[in-house]
């Protein structure tokens, strides 16, 4: 242990490397990572109240912005990390492609998904508002962008704001014209 001589050479208490290895692990116990959430546990079921709700939106014209391989592949390995309930890692992965391609109304809206999974619903607003700016105002992300405002809006306790965005995402419907 400690020498008189130790504590008074110093003025505070020598330890032995022991102590400070046992403090050092008790520290980083408590810097674990999140938990996975699986996707049928979640408040906000995104695929359905989102994704699957934008579908029939998406018959019609579609506009989609081009992406580079190395965004496509982000995008990719963030919705295998948002199935696996990684959320966090989702984020991180969508932030990388968000650097690269700042301005792609796809990602963003990806963003907004991701936040409303995460119940950061203020954030999913944010997200989903400023894809809608820069994205088409037709065809399925449009649909998106709605419906993921819809749904932040309703957890955020907005039913009025909710229901006017379930409203325009029905106009962002563009169905081909009939042919005589």
């Amino acid at each position: 242990m400690m020498s008189m001589q130790q504590y008074l050479a110093t003025g505070r208490p020598v330890w032995p490397q022991s102590v400070w290895l046992v403090i050092l692990a008790a520290l980083l116990a408590g810097c674990g990572t999140q938990q996975s959430v699986p996707i049928s546990d979640r408040s906000v079921n995104v695929d359905s109240q989102v994704r699957e709700a934008a579908v029939a939106d998406g018959q019609g014209l579609q506009i989609k912005p081009l992406q580079t391989p190395g965004v496509q592949q982000l995008l990719i390995d963030a919705e295998l990390a948002e199935q696996a309930g990684d959320l966090q890692q989702a984020t991180v992965l969508i932030e990388r492609a968000m650097r690269m391609q700042p301005k792609d109304p796809e990602i963003l809206q990806r963003m907004a998904e991701i936040k409303l999974a995460a119940e950061d619903f203020e954030q999913a607003l944010n997200y989903a508002a400023r894809s809608y700016d820069l994205g088409p105002r037709i065809g399925e992300l449009c649909s998106r962008n709605w419906h993921a405002i819809a749904v932040a809006r309703s957890n955020l306790d907005d039913a009025a704001g909710a229901a006017e965005a379930r409203q325009r995402a029905g106009e962002c419907a563009v169905r081909q014209a009939e042919r005589f």
